[in-house]
């Protein structure tokens, strides 16, 4: 059974305005509870048993959202950001205010984040204590060592001295030349820049990268750049019930 919420955090968390703004609108009769006018902001409601509108227009409730996001080139992870679109403006239909993107990726990566507004499971999935795998695709030009794999497998250390986790590394084509090599990397932690930081390292320069995965989470391949879906009730289950052992379907 959901607890009781005062009205105006019913409606701010809905993302129809801030408390004083939803104090204004219940004091003009804006607001209906089950059909009738609510002028008392501070009154408390099931979300569950009672019907609320604003402007004769139903505001239903939600407690969670969940999104899977293929993130576009040029977007930053964030909630808000001066200067570029952000990841949380993409998703039109979301019902609350206060989504966030699970971890980050750089403004030129694009590929799967999760966005949601869930801080548990967040945690879950950015532990570095629960090490969850994921998998990037990756062009890369430059020779790759010869030993590429072996020293990623070991864990690299960074041009800076940071030490990486071992991490698994699969070349899908050998570049020649001008003709970037593409590579799979399956990666257990989240530094800063890492993937074209390690690759740096082995002499190589990252000039496109995409997340498949994270955790049991995988990319919808029918998800375009910037285009996102809710998760499916399977999904969500699934990375709840797999908080502690998560691993990528590689």
């Amino acid at each position: 059974m959901m607890k009781e919420l005062r009205l105006d955090k019913y409606l701010t968390e809905m993302g129809e305005g801030t408390r004083s703004q939803i104090k204004e609108m219940a004091r003009k009769g804006r607001i209906l509870v089950d059909g009738i006018t609510e002028k008392r902001a501070e009154r408390k409601i099931d979300p569950e048993q009672h019907q609320v509108s604003v402007d004769g227009r139903p505001v239903s409730y939600v407690r969670n959202e969940y999104y899977m996001l293929n993130k576009p080139q040029g977007v930053v992870s964030a909630t808000e950001d001066s200067r570029y679109e952000t990841v949380v403006s993409l998703i039109r239909s979301r019902k609350r205010d206060d989504l966030f993107p699970v971890g980050r990726l750089d403004i030129d990566t694009e590929g799967l984040l999760l966005i949601t507004n869930d801080g548990d499971l967040a945690h879950q999935l950015l532990s570095p204590k629960k090490h969850v795998d994921k998998v990037y695709f990756a062009q890369v030009l430059g020779e790759l060592p010869p030993d590429a794999k072996e020293r990623i497998e070991e864990g690299l250390v960074l041009s800076d001295g940071t030490p990486t986790l071992p991490a698994h590394l699969e070349v899908l084509r050998q570049g020649k030349e001008e003709m970037p090599s593409e590579i799979r990397l399956t990666i257990r932690e989240g530094k800063f820049h890492q993937v074209k930081r390690m690759f740096e390292t082995l002499g190589c320069r990252v000039i496109y990268l995409k997340r498949m995965s994270m955790g049991i989470l995988v990319l919808d391949e029918a998800l375009m750049p910037g285009e996102y879906r809710p998760l499916s009730e399977e999904e969500i289950r699934e990375l709840k019930s797999h908080g502690n052992t998560l691993r990528a379907y590689l």
